[in-house]
C-alpha cells in the first residue's frame, strides 16, 4: 500500500478521499488554487501545495503544476477524484512516465472511450447493444444533415469528446438540425477543445441506468450492481438510487453482464462506470463509461456496504479486488441527492457568496453526507456549486424516501440560494415516489416541482413569531448575563411596562408583502394580534431541535429557526421562510433595471456576441452566450427593439449586472 498519495481534486471528493487515506494510515497531500487556499480539503490533508490562480485552467487543469507538487511532496500515487483531469489520457500517461501510479484506469483505456464514436464501435463490435446513429468522422455540415434525415427525428447531437451533458442537443425536425449542430459544437468546442459530434436515435421516455464496474491488474472484472438516475434536468443527474425500481432480476443480470463485457473490452482496471439508455419495454443500450469514480458513487457504497475509495487504492497498489462477483450482495435502498448553490426560480442559475449558515442533518447509519464546505465558507463563481450530498439508506425504498424527506428538511442555507425546496418538491412528486420517472419528465414538467411560495398559514406565522420572541429574549439574557450587571431589571425581555401590558412589534416581509404583528407576552406565552391574526401561543419551547407550541389550543412540534434577520418554519412538507425587516417604515423605489438593458445574471466569460449597435432586433432573439460555472447562458432581447450600444466583447470577464447591451428607449 501506498505511504503518501497525492489527491488531484477539490471539494467533497478530496475530502472523501483524504478521509479513507486516513483510515488505511496513508498520508495526504492536498493541492488548492488561489480561490481555495483556505478550503476544507486543503485544511484536512497532511500537506497542501498551491498550484495556481482561481480558474481550473490555471491551477486544476494544470498537470504539470500537480505532477511538480507530487515530486516535491514526496508522494508515490496520485488520486484525480472525478472531473478535471480524471479521464485526461495524457495526464494518466504523464503520471507513469513520472513513475507515479495513477489511480485510475490506464491511458490507453481512457482513449478507447475518449471518443463517443470509437467507444459506440467497439462495443458493438463486442456484442455490446448500442443506439443506431452516425459515428464518422466526415463532419461536413451537409453530410451530418444527410445523416440526420436518414436516422430520423427526434435525433440527439452529442459532442464525441466529453460528459456531463456538455454538447448534446436533440433535434425534433430537419429544419431545427442546422442551428442546434452550430450551438453543440460551439459548446463541445469550448468545453473539450473539440468540435466533433455524434448522431444518434433519440430513445423516447428513457431510464438512465448505469452499472458500476471494477478490474484489477490480475484480469478479474466483476460489477457492483446498478444505480438508476433517471430524474434529471438538462442532462444533470438530480436523484440516484439503487438499486432500480425499473429493473427485474433478469434485466440486472443481463446489465451486468454486458457492463462487464464492455470494461473487458477496454482492458479496464479499476473504478468505473458503465452507461445505459433503457427503453420503456427493457431494451437497453450502451452509451459510455465513464472511466473513473462517480458523483454518485455513495449510493452503491451503502447498498453493499463496500468503499469503493479503498478499492481504489487496494487495485492501484497492485492488490486482487476483495471480493470476486458472486460475494456481492445488495442490502436495503439508497438515495442520493445534491445540494447546490443555485437558484431554480430563475432557471437554477448558479449562485456564489458565503454560507451564512449551514446546517446539515446529524450523520448516523441511515444518513451520510458527503461534503467540501462548512457554514463560513465560500461557495465561488470558478468551480461548481455542490454545497453537500446528501445519501440516505434504509430496509425499503419507501422507508428511504421517507429519510430523505426528514434529511432535506433539517437542512438550511443561509446565504447563496440553494435547490433545497426544489428538491423537497421532487421528492415527494407522484412519478419519483413510483419510481416512473424517466430522463425527459423534469425537462417537460418542470413547473410541476419548482418550489412556490404558498400562502402563510395563520399557525405558521404565529410559530415564526414565537420562534423570533424566543430568539430575542434569549439574546437579551445572555447579553445582560455578560454586562456588569447581570441581574439589571432592564435585562428582562418580558415586555414589562409600567401601568400597562407592555408590547412588542414584530415587522416581517413575506411574498412582497410587509406582515405587522404585536405581541403581548414573555416566556412562550404570547398574545399575537395583526397581519390577520389574533391568536394565543402557549408554552412555546425549543424541545430536542424542534419548536414546541400550543396554538389555540392546537399543539404543534415544528423544525423553525429564528435570529435577528429572518424567520423560517417547516411544517413538515415545506419551509416557510420570512425576513425581519424593522418596524419603522420606509418608501421602497422602483427596483433598478428595466427593458432598455441586458445585464449579466452572475459573473461569468462572453463566448458569443450576436448584436451590433444600430441593429433592429426582435423580442427574445439571442444578443449574446455567456459561459459561466460549466454552463452556457443566452441572454435574449426583453423587448423588440434597435440596439444603442454593446458593451461587451468576445472573452471579457464580467461581473453579475454588468449591463451588456443598452437599448434605445421607446
Amino acid at each position: 500500500m501506498f505511504e503518501k498519495v497525492l489527491i488531484a481534486n477539490r471539494g467533497e471528493i478530496a475530502c472523501r478521499v483524504i478521509r479513507t487515506c486516513r483510515k488505511l494510515g496513508i498520508r495526504t497531500v492536498a493541492v488548492y488554487s488561489e480561490a481555495d487556499a483556505h478550503a476544507q480539503h486543503a485544511r484536512l490533508a497532511d500537506e497542501a501545495w498551491p498550484i495556481g490562480g482561481p480558474r481550473p485552467q490555471d491551477s486544476y487543469l494544470r498537470g504539470e503544476a500537480i505532477l511538480a507538487a507530487a515530486k516535491a511532496s514526496g508522494a508515490q500515487a496520485i488520486h484525480p477524484g472525478y472531473g478535471f483531469l480524471s479521464e485526461n489520457a495524457d495526464f494518466a500517461e504523464a503520471v507513469e512516465a513520472a513513475g507515479l501510479v495513477f489511480i485510475g484506469p490506464r491511458a490507453a483505456s481512457m482513449r478507447k472511450m475518449g471518443s463517443k464514436a470509437g467507444a459506440k464501435q467497439l462495443m458493438q463490435a463486442r456484442g455490446v447493444p448500442v443506439v443506431p446513429g452516425y459515428t464518422g468522422e466526415d463532419q461536413d455540415p451537409d453530410r451530418l444533415q444527410a445523416e440526420a434525415d436518414r436516422i430520423g427525428y427526434p435525433l440527439m447531437i452529442k459532442a464525441a469528446h466529453g460528459g456531463g451533458g456538455k454538447g448534446m442537443r436533440i433535434v425534433r425536425e430537419a429544419g431545427e438540425f442546422a442551428a442546434a449542430l452550430e450551438s453543440c459544437q460551439r459548446e463541445a468546442a469550448g468545453a473539450f477543445g473539440r468540435d466533433r459530434v455524434l448522431l444518434e436515435r433519440y430513445i423516447g421516455e428513457p431510464r438512465h441506468i448505469e452499472i458500476q464496474v471494477f478490474g484489477d491488474h490480475h484480469g478479474q472484472v466483476i460489477h457492483l450492481n446498478e444505480r438508476e438516475c433517471s430524474a434529471q434536468r438538462r442532462y444533470q443527474k438530480v436523484v440516484e438510487e439503487s438499486p432500480s425500481p425499473f429493473l427485474t432480476p433478469e434485466l440486472r443480470q443481463r446489465m451486468g453482464e454486458a457492463a462487464v463485457e464492455a470494461a473487458r473490452a477496454i482492458d479496464y482496471v479499476n473504478a468505473g462506470t458503465v452507461e445505459f439508455i433503457v427503453g420503456p419495454e427493457g431494451d437497453f443500450y450502451f452509451m459510455e463509461i465513464n472511466t473513473r469514480l462517480q458523483v454518485e458513487h455513495p449510493v452503491t457504497e451503502l447498498v453493499t456496504g463496500l468503499d469503493l475509495v479503498e478499492w481504489q487504492l487496494r487495485v492501484a497498489a497492485g492488490e486482487r479486488l476483495p471480493r470476486h462477483q458472486g460475494e456481492i450482495e445488495s442490502r436495503g435502498h439508497a438515495i442520493e441527492v445534491r445540494l447546490y448553490a443555485e437558484d431554480p426560480a430563475a432557471g437554477f442559475l448558479p449562485g456564489s457568496g458565503k454560507l451564512e449558515r449551514l446546517r446539515l442533518p446529524a450523520a448516523s447509519a441511515h444518513v451520510r453526507l458527503d461534503a467540501g464546505v462548512v457554514e463560513g465558507d465560500t461557495v465561488t463563481i470558478h468551480y461548481d456549486p455542490m454545497i453537500a450530498k446528501l445519501i440516505v439508506h434504509d430496509a425499503d425504498r419507501p422507508r428511504a424516501l421517507a429519510r430523505l424527506r426528514e434529511a432535506l428538511a433539517d437542512c438550511e442555507v443561509v446565504g447563496p440560494k440553494s435547490n433545497i425546496a426544489f428538491l423537497e418538491k421532487l421528492v415527494r412528486h407522484p412519478r419519483v415516489v413510483n419510481g416512473t420517472i424517466h430522463t425527459a419528465y423534469l425537462d417537460r414538467h418542470l413547473e410541476d416541482v419548482l418550489p412556490k411560495e404558498e400562502p402563510l398559514p395563520p399557525a405558521m406565522l404565529a410559530l415564526a413569531a414565537a420562534a423570533c420572541l424566543l430568539h430575542d429574549e434569549a439574546a437579551t439574557l445572555a447579553a445582560t448575563a455578560a454586562g456588569c450587571d447581570p441581574y439589571s431589571p432592564w435585562g428582562i425581555a418580558d415586555g414589562w411596562r409600567l401601568g400597562h401590558a407592555g408590547e412588542r412589534l414584530l415587522c416581517f416581509h413575506y411574498r412582497g408583502e410587509r406582515l405587522e404583528l404585536h405581541a403581548r407576552g414573555s416566556a412562550g406565552s404570547y398574545h399575537l394580534a395583526g397581519a390577520g391574526l389574533d391568536l394565543r401561543v402557549a408554552g412555546a419551547a425549543f424541545v430536542a431541535g424542534r419548536l414546541v407550541a400550543d396554538v389555540d389550543g392546537r399543539q404543534y412540534r415544528v423544525r423553525a429557526d429564528a435570529d435577528d434577520q429572518r424567520a423560517s418554519v417547516h411544517d413538515g412538507e415545506q419551509r416557510f421562510r420570512l425576513e425581519r425587516v424593522p418596524a419603522f417604515r420606509f418608501d421602497e423605489g422602483e427596483a433598478a433595471g428595466g427593458s432598455d438593458r441586458i445585464s449579466a445574471p452572475m459573473p461569468g466569460r462572453v463566448v458569443l456576441v450576436r448584436a451590433e449597435a444600430g441593429q433592429v432586433v426582435a423580442e427574445g432573439q439571442e444578443l449574446l452566450v455567456m459561459e459561466a460555472m460549466k454552463m452556457e447562458l443566452s441572454l435574449r432581447a426583453p423587448r423588440a427593439g434597435t440596439v444603442a450600444a454593446v458593451q461587451a466583447a468576445v472573452g471579457d470577464f464580467v461581473d453579475a449586472d454588468a449591463v451588456l447591451v443598452k437599448l434605445e428607449a421607446e
